[in-house]
């Protein structure tokens, strides 16, 4: 299996910022911070607007705007996957990113939140064009104010040991920090996913005319209990890194279909 070179030297490499929060996100902002705290050559590709939940959407029905607001510094009028694509096809086709860094995003990408997030498709995306990338997220509580100062004070250790271990180029990596203090965080831990599901409430109105609309719930069915999950080690304050593939055939099925229809 193919890998991503080991980048043992951030200070060197070009890193691709985006997320899904959008251009004025605070997210954004820190991971801004915290990538020119690892290298000078960091530029900052992001969607014009919020596009939380939009997964790896790519718009294709109308044209695409790349707006240049500052010095290496860019919005989109599309989704975090059009951002990264724009950026590495387009306005970095002479010279391509060496990482790229999803984030941080405003409440944590855990269990089945993966295949909705468009934090995690930016880096998807980020890793079909060849540039090994990190997502990270900011587990928080829609009553409390987002613990940013956790995820500013772990990323950029985390994310150089990533680039300098290295990891499959079919791989990307889903980096989520707990909701407590930076001093308080339990270690670092490398899971798998768990399940939960969003969206399973579903709150129905009615419109000035009669009609029936309905907005989708942020209840989730989650299993924090499960050992060697995501949610589990989220549940005891520890950050959590998860490795996750793009290629999403499943091994084992394979061979018995293979088998079956042989």
């Amino acid at each position: 299996m193919a890998e991503f070179a080991p980048l043992p030297d951030l200070s060197a490499a070009r890193i691709l910022v985006s997320n899904d929060d959008g251009i004025d996100a605070p997210g954004l902002k820190l991971l801004e911070r915290i990538a020119r705290s690892l290298s000078n050559d960091v530029w900052v590709v992001a969607p014009s607007t919020e596009q939380s939940a939009v997964a790896h959407s790519l718009t294709v029905r109308r044209p695409l705007r790349l707006q240049k607001l500052s010095r290496r510094r860019y919005n989109v009028d599309g989704t975090p996957t059009d951002s990264v694509l724009l950026a590495v096809r387009q306005l970095l086709r002479d010279k391509k990113p060496d990482l790229l860094l999803s984030g941080v995003n405003r409440g944590s990408n855990l269990g089945e939140d993966v295949t909705y997030s468009g934090t995690v498709a930016a880096a998807m995306e980020g890793t079909l064009l060849g540039v090994p990338s990190i997502a990270l997220s900011q587990h928080s509580n829609a009553d409390k104010p987002v613990r940013w100062s956790t995820a500013e004070h772990w990323a950029s250790g985390i994310i150089r040991r990533l680039a300098a271990a290295g990891w499959p180029d079919n791989v990307l990596i889903n980096v989520n920090f707990p909701d407590v203090a930076a001093d308080k965080v339990g270690g670092i831990r490398v899971a798998a996913q768990g399940k939960r599901k969003l969206g399973d409430e579903l709150v129905e109105r009615t419109d000035p005319r009669g009609q029936a609309y309905y907005w989708i719930g942020s209840q989730r069915l989650e299993d924090a209990g499960l050992a060697g999950t995501d949610l589990e080690a989220i549940s005891r304050g520890m950050v959590v890194v998860t490795p996750l593939c793009v290629d999403f055939t499943h091994g084992p099925t394979l061979q018995k279909l293979t088998t079956l229809f042989a």
